[in-house]
């Protein structure tokens, strides 16, 4: 096992290209909650789904329906990355200040709201209107999980030296195993609350409660 566990998850840079239509926002909202919790970062789908929703929005009524568009989603140092592409460089988003009653204008503010930061890249054919997202994360790789899960590497760390991973820190091989490490660290300590006459799975219930209020606190 690698010496730097804390750096285990690998969020490998994907785009998906579209026609900037109505209908295809939710299909994008739906693919960046998958992204989003597969990389561990639960806190980020609903902020990462508005900002996308308006600028794919923006397109739409300022370079047209149907305009082919590609969203390309990364991390960048500890930041999410949308960058929303399409080819018409002249029609440059920007802020407004839509009246009260307005029924839209809007859609750049939410995301200036929402972003820790945002810009455009003009290029001769195309541009790219980009936000960022902060994370709680402390590196590219690093986890969200809070005191709980640097914890838990570290017994994880410590407990694997009978059954060292052998591979690279973050890959799915490694991670798999990881995975077998953590079940057979959970039968023992099942296995030692027996043996001192505690109910294993009246432990097992408490910890579950435990586990989902978490997720609570994430969401």
């Amino acid at each position: 096992m690698s010496t730097d566990h804390h750096d285990c998850m690998q969020r490998k840079p994907w785009e998906v290209p579209f026609l900037a239509e109505p209908r295809e926002v939710a299909g994008l909202r739906r693919v960046l909650h998958m992204h989003m919790g597969f990389w561990g970062l639960p806190e980020i789908i609903a902020p990462a789904q508005i900002c996308v929703s308006e600028m794919v929005t923006n397109v739409i009524r300022h370079v047209g329906e149907g305009t082919p568009t590609t969203l390309a989603v990364s991390i960048q140092g500890t930041r999410v990355r949308l960058e929303l592409r399409d080819p018409d460089a002249r029609a440059f988003p920007a802020l407004l200040a839509p009246d009260d009653d307005a029924e839209s204008g809007r859609g750049m503010l939410l995301v200036d709201e929402l972003a820790d930061r945002w810009g455009v890249v003009l290029r001769p054919d195309a541009k790219i209107v980009w936000c960022e997202l902060a994370t709680t994360l402390t590196s590219p790789s690093g986890h969200t999980g809070g005191s709980r899960v640097t914890r838990s590497e570290a017994l994880l760390a410590s407990y694997a030296v009978r059954r060292p991973l052998g591979t690279e820190a973050g890959s799915p091989l490694s991670v798999a195993v990881a995975e077998e490490v953590a079940i057979d660290m959970i039968t023992d300590l099942l296995h030692w609350l027996r043996a001192h006459g505690c109910d294993p799975d009246e432990a097992l219930d408490r910890a579950q409660t435990h586990y989902e209020a978490g997720l609570v606190d994430l969401w």
